[in-house]
């Protein structure tokens, strides 16, 4: 009978990782492996380590653990080192004998650069760290892209706000996360819509809000916010000839004294919408509800829609100028654009919102697949490589360095990261010559020494 266990670690790996204690050169003892963004159009923001380690690694391997693995990969076709998980659950008590450093969740640091560091705690383990690379990359891959990716957006929307409002006040909450259901599974959702939450305050992904407590510490104080918000089914039951009472059923229920509501408006005719319902049938309301209404298109070649949208926005409702000399609407009317937003359109519609003389505090962004879903490892050519071992008592540098491909070139010996008037380098760990090494121990024998709250990673990305 097969396990149908997802939660034994043996079997969190690729199947040719089973066979590996049998490659390695004889009187190994210490395989030492890193993990790098080998490239990419953004800085790493490190994120998600602890998330993986609260997860996976803090639960000891189990007799029972040892015997479905056995069964499952011997009728897999692949050998099973019974014996070295059994020396584990007997001299370790079924915890990991591994040390892991990296930099705090948090740091942003240049591609290129070791952000994270596994070796063995006990000579019979060599094979340990390379046979955890299956579920310790993916723990830390695709969560420090998306908060990179995040970051990455954060600051081409801080740079128009320095350019075009006078304040930045409002910049946590300028990208909301729209990327819930477009992504592959619960976890995604989880790690995915909490990396942003390194960046920004807003979310619909309330599985967030669960993996801030669950992982990071987030039990008393609420890490994002939301505010109700129409969706096309609840605005076309109505029916297109009932369309302003729907419109006016949201300021009814949900407008008031500093509140916000968001109102999708293209189920038909966006402009009729803007032109004739907001800023003519509904406009008193809108000006009297002590509120924001946020107008939301959702259709259209984004950065074209935004602009001819503000533009009608602004002869309905009027601007004034701020100090930086652009126009911005009466505080109870905004814009959201929650389609077709990525990294490069996020500029262009941003581009073509100042060149028309609007600042960028009239818009706040929705981002759902580009996101979340639209990013894989080789976004950031994310890798975990063996880069020494240590061999009948000596070290040893490990690395590849194809001819056919240099950008594989992996980095060689025992690693250190250091910072010199605010440039990174990565180096050997016995070339530190006092240098402070940022790679920092985060889990040794079992233990979680590091255990950081969302707020303090926040701090270090920026805010």
């Amino acid at each position: 009978m097969f396990t149908t266990n997802f939660t034994n670690l043996i079997l969190n790996a690729d199947s040719y990782k089973t066979s590996h204690w049998l490659q390695y050169p004889p009187d190994t003892e210490y395989v030492s492996s890193y993990v790098e963004a080998r490239k990419g159009d953004y800085d790493v923001v490190f994120f998600g380590l602890q998330a993986f380690i609260k997860d996976y690694l803090m639960t000891p391997i189990t007799a029972s653990d040892i015997d479905e693995a056995e069964t499952m990969i011997t009728a897999h076709g692949l050998p099973f080192y019974r014996a070295g998980w059994e020396a584990m659950l007997n001299k370790h008590g079924g915890y990991l004998p591994i040390r892991i450093q990296a930099v705090p969740e948090g740091s942003i640091v240049p591609v290129s650069n070791v952000v994270c560091q596994i070796v063995n705690t006990d000579p019979e383990f060599y094979w340990l760290p390379s046979y955890l690379e299956t579920a310790l990359l993916r723990g830390i891959w695709y969560p420090s892209t998306v908060a990179s990716v995040s970051h990455y957006c954060r600051s081409v929307i801080k740079s128009a706000l320095e350019k075009s409002a006078d304040s930045l006040e409002g910049l946590p909450f300028k990208l909301h996360d729209f990327g819930a259901r477009g992504v592959s599974s619960m976890e995604t959702v989880a790690l995915g819509s909490l990396a942003n939450l390194v960046n920004f305050s807003g979310t619909d992904s309330m599985t967030a809000l669960i993996a801030a407590a669950r992982w990071y510490g987030m039990t008393d104080e609420m890490p994002a916010f939301s505010i109700p918000a129409a969706e096309h089914s609840t605005m076309t039951a109505w029916g297109r000839d009932h369309e302003e009472q729907a419109f006016a059923n949201m300021l009814e229920q949900f407008g008031g004294e500093g509140k916000l509501v968001a109102v999708v408006s293209d189920s038909y005719d966006l402009w009729n919408a803007i032109d004739h319902i907001w800023g003519e049938s509904l406009k008193a309301d809108v000006e009297n509800m002590g509120g924001t209404l946020v107008i939301r298109p959702d259709s259209g070649e984004p950065a074209k829609v935004v602009r001819e949208a503000l533009e009608r926005l602004a002869v309905k409702f009027g601007t004034t100028t701020n100090s930086k000399g652009y126009k911005v609407l009466p505080d109870y009317v905004r814009l959201i654009q929650g389609d077709g937003i990525n990294p490069q359109s996020l500029g262009k519609i941003l581009d073509a919102v100042m060149n028309a003389g609007f600042s960028a505090d009239n818009v706040t962004f929705g981002m759902g697949g580009g996101l979340l879903q639209q990013v894989n490892r080789d976004t950031m050519s994310w890798a975990m490589k063996a880069s020494a071992a240590k061999v009948d008592g000596e070290w040893r540098d490990v690395f590849k360095d194809p001819i056919t491909s240099r950008s594989k070139r992996s980095k060689k010996g025992r690693l250190a990261l250091v910072e010199t008037d605010g440039k990174f380098d990565t180096i050997k760990e016995d070339a530190l010559n006092g240098q402070t090494n940022l790679l920092q121990d985060v889990f040794v024998d079992g233990k979680l020494l590091v255990d950081d709250t969302l707020t303090t990673i926040r701090e270090r990305a920026g805010w």
